[in-house]
């Protein structure tokens, strides 16, 4: 793969917001890295995982899990399916090291989730960290920081 350009890294996560509201799940897990993450602090400035409880910090294997369940016949929880919609604001690029092939995005955006009746609004800021893999792009860390990241949250069944 040649050195991403500025607009190859937005258009990297505006597609991947659009792969999430398409529900296209197992195409999505797809652009993870086999060594990637998908992080959601539980509190602003959290800067590490693992010393800390989060909202989610899942590994492939655990959103492959998640992704099952939500195609399966027997969860409930998914009779009718959720539905998604990202708004985004235009993705910046914070940093970038072409020498080792690793670049930084992010995005502030406006998620909604809806199943039913219910439709809850949330709001934050994505930082994706990006390399260059069998020559594509491929999100090594997926950080989803809310705005009220420690407020009370009832299910969160898909993916921001």
């Amino acid at each position: 793969m040649n050195t991403p350009t500025q607009q190859d890294l937005i258009d990297f996560v505006v597609q991947e917001a659009a792969l999430l509201d398409e529900l296209r799940f197992d195409d999505w897990l797809q652009l993870f890295t086999d060594d990637g993450y998908y992080w959601m602090p539980l509190a602003h400035g959290q800067t590490d995982p693992r010393l800390h409880a989060s909202l989610m910090y899942e590994d492939k294997l655990l959103l492959q899990v998640r992704i099952a369940r939500l195609h399966g016949a027997r969860t409930f929880s998914q009779q009718p399916s959720s539905r998604c919609h990202h708004l985004l604001q235009q993705p910046m690029v914070t940093a970038r090291d072409d020498a080792a092939g690793v670049w930084t995005c992010r995005t502030a955006f406006h998620y909604i989730e809806s199943r039913r009746d219910v439709q809850p609004l949330y709001a934050g800021w994505t930082t994706h960290t990006l390399v260059a893999q069998g020559g594509a792009l491929r999100m090594r860390l997926k950080r989803v920081d809310l705005v009220n990241c420690d407020a009370a949250f009832g299910n969160i069944q898909l993916f921001m």
